[in-house]
């Protein structure tokens, strides 16, 4: 078990160099593609490499494929760039960022017009009840002044 902050920068030096690998593959089917993020496993044997592709869902599974292909020649190349004894085994994993973005992107339209709503619905409205309906105090002083008033009485 190796620790964290060695995985952490065998994870990184992963994704730059698969990132850098990519450009040399020469598969027709390999589209625009982003290497996003990798993480490895605590005995540096498995690694996970997350990557965005523009373009549509046939674009991306050309790619994956075309990523599946080259994992042999990433996978030595890698390897012997990192100098472990056994070279890590990759794993690629559609990293659906864009996807996720929209949908926030939306979400958050939507907020915002519920929002203008409910401000819409509230112009010119009042609370119910008294406009403070908190003691203040000025209010404490007050009663605190008539019970002493009203001992002094009783006295």
């Amino acid at each position: 078990m190796s620790d964290p902050a060695k995985t952490r920068r065998h994870a990184e030096r992963v994704r730059e160099l698969v990132a850098s690998l990519v450009r040399e593959i020469k598969d027709p089917r390999l589209g625009m593609v982003t290497i996003t993020d990798a993480r490895i496993t605590g005995d540096l044997r498995e690694a996970t490499v997350y990557y965005t592709v523009l373009g549509d869902p046939t674009e991306q599974a050309a790619t994956k494929a075309a990523l599946e292909s080259a994992k042999g020649m990433l996978r030595s190349r890698v390897g012997h760039a990192l100098g472990l004894r056994h070279s890590p085994s990759l794993a690629f994993v559609l990293d659906n960022v864009q996807d996720q973005a929209k949908e926030i992107d939306h979400l958050l339209a939507e907020a915002r017009l519920r929002d203008e709503e409910v401000q819409r619905l509230a112009a010119g409205k009042q609370y119910a009840g008294d406009p403070d309906p908190y003691k203040s105090e000025d209010d404490e002083d007050d009663e605190e002044t008539q019970r002493v008033g009203a001992r002094e009485d009783l006295g």
